[in-house]
C-alpha cells in the first residue's frame, strides 16, 4: 500500500496541472459566452458592464490559470471574483445552491481558491520562470 501511495504522490503535481488546465477551460467557456457569444447564453452584455468586466476576468484570467503564469495571484481575483458573483446573482434566488444554479460558482470559488495556496503543479510557466 505505501508503494501505491508513494507512486501517487510523485504524480500529485501533474494532476494538480491537469485540474489547474480543465478549471481554466471550463471557466473560459463563461467569459466567451458572455463577451463573444459563444456558446450563446442569450445576451452579450457591454464590456464595461458589471457583467462585461466579469468575462474580461474570466477570458484574460482563465488563459493566465491555463499558462500557469501569476497563478496565485490570478486565482486569488477570480475566487473572489466567484463568491461575489454568487452572493450578488445566485444567493438572493435561493438559498440552496442546487436551486439558485450557484454550483459552479461556488466550485469555481474553492478550486481557485486550493490554487491560490497549492500553486501551480506541473507544466507551469511560473515554474519555468523558477528555473531560469
Amino acid at each position: 500500500m505505501t508503494n501505491l501511495s508513494n507512486r501517487l504522490t510523485k504524480l500529485a503535481p501533474n494532476f494538480l496541472a491537469i485540474l489547474r488546465v480543465m478549471t481554466a477551460l471550463l471557466f473560459i467557456s463563461h467569459g466567451t459566452g458572455k463577451l463573444l457569444g459563444f456558446p450563446d447564453l442569450g445576451f452579450v452584455p457591454p464590456v464595461l458592464s458589471l457583467a462585461g468586466v466579469a468575462g474580461l476576468l474570466e477570458i484574460v484570467g482563465g488563459v493566465l490559470i491555463i499558462l500557469g503564469l501569476f497563478t496565485r495571484p490570478v486565482a486569488f481575483i477570480l475566487s473572489g471574483e466567484m463568491a461575489v458573483a454568487y452572493f450578488m446573482a445566485h444567493a438572493p434566488q435561493n438559498f440552496h445552491p442546487i436551486l439558485n444554479n450557484g454550483e459552479s460558482a461556488i466550485l469555481f470559488c474553492f478550486i481557485f481558491l486550493y490554487l491560490v495556496f497549492a500553486g501551480p503543479g506541473a507544466w507551469s510557466m511560473d515554474g519555468a520562470r523558477k528555473r531560469a
